[in-house]
Parts: structure tokens; sequence; C-alpha cells
């Protein structure tokens, strides 16, 4: 009796990891005006984390990029990109380019 109990336990446990599991994505974005300080990188991370479904949000001024990581549950590209405009930014997602030479993705 204990055995089936333990068995049913685990395999609910199982299933509920399984259900917890969330669609994490990633984009890249470019900003306008152009986030060329830190101020502008500041600005940017302290105002757009609070955006529905932002799990992290790093920016590189040497690039002038903002790479973000969402939950794909929660929101998208699209509502990311609307946030910006709350700040008075234009953002525009950077899309991936097929490498001239073997036409992978980079």
């Amino acid at each position: 009796m204990v055995m089936m109990r333990t068995k049913v336990l685990l395999a609910a446990l199982s299933l509920a990891v399984v259900c917890a599991a969330k669609d994490i994505k990633t984009v890249v974005l470019t900003t306008n005006p152009v986030m060329h300080c830190e101020n502008c990188e500041q600005r940017i991370k302290s105002n757009i984390r609070f955006e529905k479904g932002i799990k992290s949000i790093k920016t590189n001024l040497e690039n002038k990029t903002v790479t973000i990581e969402y939950d794909a549950d929660k929101t998208n590209v699209k509502n990311i990109i609307e946030g910006f405009k709350k700040i008075k930014y234009e953002a525009s997602e950077i899309k991936a380019t097929p490498s001239k030479k073997t036409g992978v993705t980079k």
C-alpha cells in the first residue's frame, strides 16, 4: 500500500513539473534614440523590467543592443516594443541573418 502511494505521488510530481515548464524566449532589440550612455542604459533597465513577463534585461553599449529574456506565455515581442514607447523609445527587433558561407543562422 505504501509503495503504491509513493508511485502515485511520484507520478503526480512528475506531471506537475512538466506542466510548470515555461516558454522562455530571447529577443535582441535596437532603440531609437540610440542607447549611447549609462543613463540611457539605466533608464531602459529600470523601466522595461516592470513589463509583464520580462525575466532578464542585458544591455550592450558597444553594440547598442538590448537583449531581453521573456516568458512567451505572458508576453510577446510586440508587447515588449510597446513597453519601450512608454519611455519614449522606439525599439526594433534584430533578426538573425544567415551566414553567406554556410547558410547557417547566426
